[in-house]
């Protein structure tokens, strides 16, 4: 059974086609590999199997249950920096090194660039195959490659609107339906909310845009070939660019990054009265902003054109095996109990960990239930329909990351008056096929 990974030289091979099977971000822009590959060791007879898991997640009860009831394999959990904060910068110079963790978080937008450093085991060699009707398949396809399993997946971010409804019905609006109706909603809060805003703009959250234009229909990127084809630019992506850029200039938002300090604080006292988020926001609100308990409500997110039922996906992680273990078959074991088990996918909702990937586990869970923080209100039939409506057959590029921090610092800098918002699409397209050059993939824009 051959356990190891695919030579960047097949990777390369793939082409576009095999790579954007599944939306998926890139590494930090790292081209360096593994420094060596899974393998499986035999098992040592009354000596436990010792797994490492990097997450950035609180999943220590999660944890903590696995050891209770598998003492045949310990789990050690080690919480990491999220993502971009330094998570991937840490599992890279870790592969880079020859000593990667058994498993890590990695979300579906970054397993492309893990393939093109050969950083994900082939799960297909240790039986994964045998679990796919387990799991959504839009999510289990997200780490399928060249038709080999490469990754488990945990959770998907369907998105809907949050919403202050106590404030709403002191301001005399009601919940919009279409984005025409929120920038009016908007208008309304900056005149009657003394200083309160609706919502806020936030820089610092490029993959948000990216599901702003995602929901509106654009497509970042398609193939054609062998080719990547780079589509940031585009007229529905303006469109959504030119939207948020006249309520930034109107004073309709305020701007600043999300899920900082301060931006709890303005959710916590009122002055923000609404979020466009993903379902897993809800841990967010629950655990930073907790006098507001009862007042929040879930709506459907704002739609283009009333009747339409378009959503979109923010965020979305898997459990992948990186290259290097040498207990590939535990390691898959606990990825799949971690993802499918009901006790463990109630523990892990409770943190926020996102949207199931599993079937079948959202009928009894916590999720299926209403909810005293929101009023009552069963606010996850919401994300239930919002999932249904995402289009997943948008794609991600293997450089995804370097094009988002490109994104990030244009957006950055038309909020400081030098730029627009939609410049800076212009501005990252050309950055994401310089990139995907620089990896030595064929690459062009769109136009």
């Amino acid at each position: 059974m051959n356990s190891s990974p695919p030579s960047r030289r097949s990777v390369l091979g793939w082409g576009a086609g095999a790579l954007a099977a599944l939306p998926a971000l890139s590494a930090c822009g790292q081209t360096v590999g593994a420094a060596r590959t899974t393998r499986q060791e035999p098992a040592r007879p009354g000596r436990p199997v010792k797994l490492v898991f990097w997450t950035w997640v609180p999943m220590r009860k999660t944890v903590d249950l696995w050891n209770r009831t598998h003492p045949g394999i310990h789990v050690e959990l080690q919480n990491i920096p999220a993502n971009t904060q330094g998570g991937y910068q840490k599992m890279h110079s870790s592969l880079a090194a020859g000593n990667p963790p058994d498993l890590a978080q990695v979300e579906y937008h970054e397993l492309p660039g893990f393939m093109l450093v050969n950083g994900l085991t082939d799960l297909s060699a240790y039986g994964a195959d045998e679990l796919r009707e387990s799991y959504v398949p839009w999510q289990w396809n997200q780490g399928v490659f060249g038709g080999r399993v490469r990754t488990i997946p945990q959770a998907s971010g369907p998105m809907g609107l949050f919403y202050r409804r106590d404030l709403f019905e002191k301001w005399g609006i009601r919940a919009p339906g279409t984005w025409a109706e929120f920038e009016r909603a908007a208008r309304v809060v900056k005149e009657r909310g003394g200083g309160a805003r609706l919502c806020t703009f936030a820089p610092n959250q490029p993959t948000w845009f990216a599901a702003m234009c995602w929901q509106r229909g654009a497509r970042w990127v398609r193939t054609q070939g062998d080719a990547w084809v780079v589509d940031m630019d585009g007229g529905l992506s303006r469109e959504v660019a030119d939207y948020w850029e006249r309520l930034v200039r109107d004073d309709l938002v305020f701007v600043g990054p999300d899920m900082s300090s301060a931006w709890y604080r303005q959710v916590q006292t009122g002055q923000i009265a609404a979020w466009v988020g993903p379902q897993w926001g809800d841990a967010l609100l629950r655990g930073n902003a907790p006098g507001t308990e009862g007042k929040w409500r879930v709506a459907p997110l704002p739609q283009w054109t009333a009747g339409d039922n378009a959503s979109a996906n923010w965020g979305g992680s898997s459990t992948a095996v990186l290259q290097g273990s040498r207990h590939p078959r535990e390691a898959l074991r606990f990825a799949h109990w971690l993802n499918t088990d009901p006790r463990a996918v109630d523990l892990n909702i409770s943190v926020g960990y996102g949207w199931p990937a599993a079937t079948g586990v959202f009928r009894g869970s916590a999720l299926d239930k209403p909810d005293p923080f929101f009023g009552g209100q069963r606010y996850n039939d919401v994300f239930t329909a919002s999932d249904r409506a995402i289009d997943t057959s948008w794609k991600w590029s293997p450089t995804t990351d370097a094009d988002f921090s490109r994104l990030g610092d244009a957006f950055g800098a038309a909020m400081a008056s030098d730029g627009t918002l939609a410049s800076s699409l212009a501005d990252a397209q050309r950055s994401s096929v310089d990139n995907l050059r620089a990896k030595g993939l064929k690459a062009r824009s769109a136009r």
